[in-house]
């Protein structure tokens, strides 16, 4: 089966699901695993380079509002690849090429290829695609094993935090200008890591807020995890606002690698969920999972 992903999170998946030989084809940010590097590229991104937070967003509302996809797919370049598969998502306009291009262009390959949609909203329903993408590819014993690895890690994570006296109160940062809380699975991660989401709605899209609603919420712990960056971009993003995050009066204010863990819910995002319980629980879970940092932004005052 010759299978296109139009979607990071998608990549992983099926590499996690030993598919390697299978896929031919990627997305211009599929960086995970290092393999992906090496497969056809065809999409691009088509916002400017070197846009700030707050030039980014309002790019990005300008071209949603007028329907239009920040990423380009290659047409050509997909037809050429001769899919049998092809892994993209709807849930967010911004993550990737419209399914309904997608679409649309499946339907003018000689291949004739099926197009999944993977639009989880949950942990649950992010767990859920494996079985979907197993079933599609004949990989179901692999899915099965996947799923129970990551129930045990689950499971470890419950078990270290256990039922704690008092959870921090957490706010999570997705963006920064404007100020986006996370919503979909973050707060469902943040409620098993032994912590209290002021701010966002499990299962619900993310949210534009106020500073001042932040404030108010009056978090112990702020994560900032900009959609789509890694842990330094995220700090160095932090740093740009150290003002507005030292009026929270935050006890910790910690950035992430957001791309790797939280973004994309894929397979990593268990290490997700283990980094959180490790920044909100440290004494029962002392370690951070392998290549997962937390880097500590300290604000004036």
């Amino acid at each position: 089966m010759r299978i296109v992903s139009l979607v990071p999170h998608a990549t992983e998946l099926l590499f996690a699901l030993g598919l390697d030989g299978q896929i031919v084809g990627v997305t211009h940010e599929c960086d995970y695993p290092p393999a992906a590097l090496a497969l056809a590229r065809i999409t691009r991104d088509v916002l400017p380079q070197g846009l700030g937070a707050a030039e980014i967003d309002a790019a990005v509302r300008e071209r949603t509002l007028e329907g239009q996809a920040i990423y380009e797919l290659d047409r050509e370049a997909l037809a050429a690849l001769d899919p049998e598969l092809i892994v993209t998502q709807a849930l967010c306009p911004v993550c990737a090429v419209s399914y309904e291009e997608v679409a649309e262009v499946a339907r003018g390959l000689p291949s004739r290829p099926r197009v999944i949609a993977l639009d989880p909203k949950t942990v649950g329903e992010t767990l859920a695609d494996v079985r979907t993408v197993a079933e599609a590819t004949g990989r179901r014993e692999q899915g099965e094993e996947l799923l129970r690895r990551t129930a045990e890690r689950i499971d470890r994570v419950a078990a270290a935090v256990g039922q704690p006296r008092r959870r921090p109160r957490v706010a999570a940062l997705e963006w920064l200008d404007p100020v986006y809380v996370a919503g979909h699975w973050t707060p469902q991660l943040i409620e098993m890591a032994g912590g209290e989401d002021v701010l966002g709605m499990a299962g619900e899209p993310s949210a534009t807020v106020s500073w001042e609603a932040v404030a108010a919420a009056r978090p112990e712990v702020v994560v900032v995890m900009p959609c789509g960056y890694d842990a330094a971009r995220a700090q160095a993003e932090a740093e740009t606002f150290a003002g507005r995050l030292a009026g929270l009066s935050a006890q910790r204010i910690v950035a992430v690698d957001a791309s790797a863990y939280f973004s994309r819910p894929g397979p990593r995002l268990v290490d997700g969920l283990e980094l959180l319980a490790h920044i909100l629980h440290p004494q029962s879970v002392p370690d951070a999972p392998d290549g997962a940092d937390a880097l500590t932004l300290r604000v004036p005052g």
